[in-house]
């Protein structure tokens, strides 16, 4: 047994990455992972079978598992042709499989865990497919996730379609945890609906664990387009209801110029650091250089550096 509980909540590339570097750490670690993917290989088997979409959780599994590469890859592998299998990746399948196994989501994540000899706990949000819903500034409303971002309009909030409880044991992991983590990650479609259940805005409402928020380090056209940290912070808090994050890490390094060309292209550009604002709010700001890069150009979150910072401040709770 470790000495420090950690839950981290996300979902997307983001998630990943952080779990990938903690697990490296002799700390007890808690996924907790969105459910509200509707596009591509999830969204496909999400429809077909009534699942919560598997990809998210799929990318988790991976990035805490500790069996064989080729394990991993196997879990990884995308059939590129096929009638029906062309696009979907091996362990989006065997996660559906499972969970028509087993009966359950969530119990058929536990199992893969197992296969995968997954370092720590790998829990979704909610055990149910949710459709999330957008209200933006103009009033406009758009159904689906993966549509969300498309219109390029402000949004005002983001909400469920329907109404769901969260999973008893994300709540719990949340009580019980000395540190909670908010990963990067598209800060209404993969941070925020984790935190839409009145069951996780109690439990955060309850716990005297620190939050410390991951910003991201480049804004995301239809989300977060001209943010700073404390506009991604004030929409966090805003959905929750109240105050809760104590601490954020943001990048304090440089980031390549071409890079930050072609991020434009994309209507994107660096998350710019209000320390003033959020000094004034109360937030702590830790700065380091966290960027790195993948080979298409894609800014990134270091692993080993972000989870390093993430123990060092789990040392002095």
């Amino acid at each position: 047994m470790y000495d420090y509980k950690i839950a981290v909540i996300g979902g997307g590339t983001g998630l990943s990455s952080i779990l990938r570097g903690l697990k490296k750490f002799p700390v007890d670690i808690t996924a907790i992972v969105t459910v509200a993917d509707d596009g591509g290989s999830s969204g496909s088997l999400r429809h077909e079978l009534n699942i919560p979409p598997p990809g998210d959780i799929r990318n988790v599994l991976v990035a805490l598992s500790e069996s064989e590469p080729l394990v991993q890859e196997l879990f990884q592998y995308r059939f590129e042709e096929g009638s029906g299998l062309a696009g979907h990746p091996t362990g989006n399948l065997l996660i559906a499989a499972m969970t028509n196994i087993t009966g359950d989501f969530a119990t058929a994540i536990g199992r893969l865990s197992d296969v995968l000899n997954v370092r720590g706990k790998v829990l979704p949000v909610c055990n149910e497919a949710l459709c999330l819903c957008a209200e933006y500034e103009d009033g406009s409303v758009t159904t689906g996730e993966s549509n969300i971002p498309k219109t390029g309009k402000a949004i005002k909030r983001v909400y469920y379609e329907h109404s769901c409880s969260a999973l008893d044991e994300a709540a719990q992991a949340i009580l019980e945890a000395d540190m909670i983590v908010l990963a990067p990650g598209s800060l209404y479609t993969s941070i925020i609906p984790n935190l839409l259940f009145d069951e996780m805005k109690d439990a955060i409402k309850a716990t005297s664990a620190q939050c410390i928020y991951c910003c991201n380090i480049m804004s995301q056209f239809g989300e977060t387009t001209g943010f700073t940290v404390s506009e991604h912070i004030k929409a966090i808090e805003d959905h929750v209801g109240f105050d809760f994050i104590d601490k954020v890490i943001v990048n304090d390094g440089q980031i390549k110029s071409d890079v930050i060309e072609k991020y434009k292209e994309e209507y994107a550009e660096i998350v710019q650091v209000d320390t003033g604002t959020l000094n004034s709010l109360g937030i702590e700001v830790l700065k380091s250089r966290l960027a790195t890069y993948t080979e298409a150009g894609e800014v990134r979150h270091d692993s080993r550096k972000i989870a390093a910072m993430i123990f060092s401040l789990l040392l002095d709770v």
